[in-house]
């Protein structure tokens, strides 16, 4: 399936022409959960293999996957994420915070985040990468940068 294009010049939307279509984030929690075989991520997700297959393959033409031959098995393969696709995973944790916040089951999310390098579970946090204070729709603004069009600034 070719990728949507939304032709605007924005961020948000030049990002959904990668992951924005459906099934797309679901492959990207799978890998990012160790699930990096087609069947594995085939099996949990129940999505048929073509879409599956389409989907992995614009991750990999978008570099945000990588696919690599099995030691045991060079016909069979695995998808690892890109420094590009670990950069996805901030957006993942948000989206599960989010829903976790907002529409989880009434005994608790159904997965939990840890930090590995204390033990302790965790939720996504975004701050200031100046000052280091928690950002929030009431204390940020966006303006033109320098990638804006004229017509837009």
């Amino acid at each position: 399936m070719p990728l949507r294009s939304y032709d605007q010049n924005c961020s948000i939307a030049r990002t959904l022409q990668v992951v924005g279509e459906r099934w797309t984030l679901l492959v990207l929690r799978e890998v990012f959960t160790g699930q990096r075989r087609f069947e594995e991520i085939q099996r949990n997700l129940g999505v048929a293999t073509n879409i599956l297959s389409d989907r992995l393959q614009t991750l990999v033409d978008e570099g945000v996957l990588e696919r690599r031959p099995l030691p045991e098995r060079a016909d069979r393969f695995e998808y690892r994420p890109t420094e590009k696709g670990l950069d996805l995973n901030p957006v993942l944790l948000e989206l599960m915070r989010w829903g976790d916040r907002w529409d989880a089951p009434a005994a608790g999310p159904p997965v939990l985040v840890q930090h590995r390098d204390c033990g302790h579970d965790t939720h996504a946090v975004q701050t200031c990468a100046h000052c280091g204070e928690p950002l929030s729709a009431r204390n940020v603004r966006v303006r033109p940068g320098p990638g804006a069009r004229a017509a837009a600034a």
